[in-house]
């Protein structure tokens, strides 16, 4: 698994930098970061058993790849994500493009999220967080289990606690 703070520095940093200010918060940070862990330990860029999802956050073709180009609170800044990481705007040239580019990939989490209307849960709410990962994500074999050991390392790594 990489480090965490590899991950912040290299994908997540960048990738906020991409989006407006307003959307990097430390909520939103933490909650990447717990996404990412808990769909792949930050290990697996392809979903295993040649499954359909591809990039750290695990996101599908036609599930959240579709949802970032065409849901009108991602659509806009997805495209404008895509021409600065040279890829071109369609579901299948992102989903393609997220397995080796965490950059684009940690861009399109975060406005997978940004399409909820609810607010972020507040630091510390690991089950509004893991309330809020289950809507969004719609996971299809969710592991509740895993899920406040990999929000209490987000935590800690967001917050330096």
């Amino acid at each position: 698994m990489l480090r965490l703070a590899n991950i912040v520095e290299t994908a997540i940093n960048p990738a906020l930098a991409l989006l407006p200010a307003k959307m990097d918060t430390p909520q939103a940070r933490i909650q990447l970061l717990a996404t990412g862990l808990q769909e792949s330990r930050f290990e697996y860029r392809r979903q295993m058993n040649d499954g359909p999802a591809k990039s750290f956050y695990q996101m599908e073709r036609g599930g959240g790849c579709a949802g970032l180009v065409r849901h009108p609170a991602s659509r806009e800044l997805m495209k404008q994500v895509c021409i600065e990481r040279s890829c071109a705007f369609t579901a299948l040239a992102i989903w393609n493009a997220i397995e080796h580019d965490d950059i684009l990939a940690s861009a399109g989490a975060r406005l997978l999220y940004w399409t909820d209307p609810k607010p972020l849960p507040a630091i510390g709410d690991a089950g509004g967080a893991w309330d809020y990962y289950i809507r969004v994500w719609r996971p299809g074999k969710p592991h509740p289990s895993t899920w406040p050991g990999f929000y209490a390392q987000a935590v800690a790594e967001v917050t330096g606690g």
